[in-house]
């Protein structure tokens, strides 16, 4: 049996540019036109009126993180995510210095748009949780 070499992860939402554009910036990904097309406006134009806004996708333009598709679906977010992405700007950091970083790089996502919701901290290990600006569950660990 062969080993799976690539993955993406969906969302499900109601907006998929905002959403995607929101983790573009969150983790300095970018979201390449899709293919035979020069913007995602251009592609958008082409559509028919009932699929406009349907789907959205950015990439890891460094090519190691996994592409994120974001779908439109009519119903809302209605439970807490049983997957969620975990934002990595801690790592190998402990303590009053990890937590400091943590910090910053929640003051910057909710500048973003995105919520607060809580810091779990036991003095040397630490994360936030959040949400995003269509409120999915994720950290920054």
């Amino acid at each position: 049996m062969s080993s799976i070499k690539q993955f993406q992860v969906t969302f499900d939402c109601a907006q998929p540019e905002r959403v995607g554009r929101f983790w573009c910036e969150v983790l300095g990904y970018v979201a390449p036109p899709p293919k035979g097309f020069d913007t995602w406006d251009a592609y958008e134009r082409e559509q028919p009126p009932e699929e406009q806004g349907s789907w959205f996708a950015c990439v890891d333009p460094s090519q190691g993180g996994p592409r994120l598709y974001f779908q439109r679906v009519p119903e809302g977010k209605a439970a807490k995510n049983r997957v969620h992405l975990d934002v990595r700007v801690g790592t190998g950091l402990v303590g009053e210095e990890r937590l400091a970083v943590l910090e910053a790089e929640c003051t910057r996502l909710v500048a973003l748009g995105a919520v607060r919701v809580q810091l779990l901290y036991d003095g040397v290990d630490s994360c936030i949780s959040m949400q995003d600006i269509e409120g999915n569950e994720f950290c920054v660990d």
